[in-house]
């Protein structure tokens, strides 16, 4: 039996990922890690949860040399980039620390799994004109502590891809979303808003951050495709985009999902909302990763709406 290990298994992307493995591989058994602070998810055949600091390195390598598995899928991570201003050695230490001790612990019970690191399209910054979209050989410009961390991340998958021919592989994703996500991010920051207001629970008003920036958008359950075919597929060393090509004004994603609605909402701009650096675009060209893997997006920008609303709904109403 082919065995999976996803740190971050708790997550938006974490879930999204082990309904897509289990429903691709019948014979394949998940173990994933979640913070002691969480409660166990609910228990689904095959898939197994374990409580674990990733910022501690005994445990770390006490549960691999438990569990010797043949794909790791390192998404763990802090992932909200306000908090990385707001906790900039948070962001650095859990970002970096955890991942160099999935590292060391493959290293140290000698084990040699396809592995695959998420970095962050967030790394390539402020993209000049000439590059949109942006290739996997852009310049990195961080505009957060977040994007610094994940720089770090992205290189030290790569130090030790060739420092000790570890198989790791590297996905650089845009922007996702898809229902499951947490509220912090905007697309569900949109939807709950407009869901509270439909029920009567927040008035008519919704509260919105930089509206002009463009961003490249992917259905979750695309990425997750794309991250399992990049485990299996994908050259060691190899670093791929993950998006769809397509760059939308976040004003057509508000403008898109208000449309989902038949009650009459205003928009109001919050300066708590803004970020202190922001990034005009974020387009990805992902043509390295269908060349290599086969993968392109299948979901529509507005299937994915339609489904947040969907469940932004059913999260309100419960």
């Amino acid at each position: 039996m082919t065995r999976v290990f996803i740190t971050g298994a708790g997550g938006f992307v974490g879930g999204h990922l082990e309904r897509h493995l289990l429903a691709l591989y019948p014979d394949i058994e998940i173990h994933g890690t979640i913070l002691p602070t969480l409660s166990i998810p609910h228990q689904r055949e095959r898939v197994f949860y374990h409580p674990v600091d990733l910022k501690v390195e005994s445990a770390v390598r006490a549960l691999i040399t438990e569990l010797r598995p043949d794909y790791i899928y390192h998404l763990a991570a802090q992932a909200f980039v306000p908090r990385s201003f707001e906790a900039p050695w948070e962001t650095l230490e859990n970002n970096i620390l955890a991942q160099l001790n999935v590292i060391l612990a493959c290293l140290g019970c000698g084990l040699r799994p396809r592995m695959l690191v998420v970095s962050s399209a967030e790394i390539y910054g402020h993209i000049q004109p000439h590059e949109v979209p942006v290739k996997e050989t852009a310049d990195l410009r961080p505009t957060s502590p977040y994007s610094v961390s994940k720089i770090a991340q992205d290189m030290l998958a790569y130090q030790y891809y060739l420092s000790h021919r570890l198989p790791i592989m590297r996905a650089r994703p845009f922007n996702h979303f898809g229902p499951g996500q947490h509220e912090n991010f905007v697309a569900p920051a949109f939807g709950m808003q407009i869901a509270r207001i439909e029920t009567g629970l927040q008035e008519p008003i919704i509260h919105v951050g930089d509206l002009s920036a463009k961003r490249d958008f992917t259905d979750v359950r695309d990425i997750v495709r794309a991250y399992q075919m990049i485990t299996e597929r994908g050259t060691p060393g190899g670093v791929y985009n993950v998006a769809s090509n397509k760059a939308y004004p976040i004003q057509v994603l508000l403008d898109t999902m208000i449309a989902h609605s038949k009650v009459k909402i205003d928009v109001m701009v919050d300066a708590e909302r803004l970020r202190p650096v922001t990034i005009p675009i974020l387009q990805g060209d992902c043509t390295h990763l269908h060349t290599e893997t086969g993968w392109q997006p299948q979901i529509s920008f507005e299937q994915s709406v339609a489904d947040i609303m969907n469940d932004c709904r059913q999260r309100v109403t419960q």
